[in-house]
């Protein structure tokens, strides 16, 4: 697969992951923690803030990978 190619769909995918990420700790958020204190909902939101790196790591690392020849 070209270069190229690859960083557009890795680009896409990150958007996406992204994105639909947010909107479910989010939804989980108001969902669970409605009831919750200030400390739970920061200790969360650091939690899930940091979370997303793990798949955004993976595509960035396929993004990286060299062509095979």
């Amino acid at each position: 697969m070209p270069v190229r190619l690859k960083k557009l769909i890795g680009t896409i995918l990150l958007v996406i992951i992204v994105v639909v990420y947010a909107v479910v700790a989010t939804a989980v958020a108001v969902a669970q923690l409605s009831q919750s204190s200030a400390w739970v909902h920061l200790a969360y939101f650091l939690l899930t803030g940091l979370l997303w790196i793990l798949p955004a790591m993976l595509v960035i690392r396929w993004m990286e990978k060299p062509p095979r020849q």
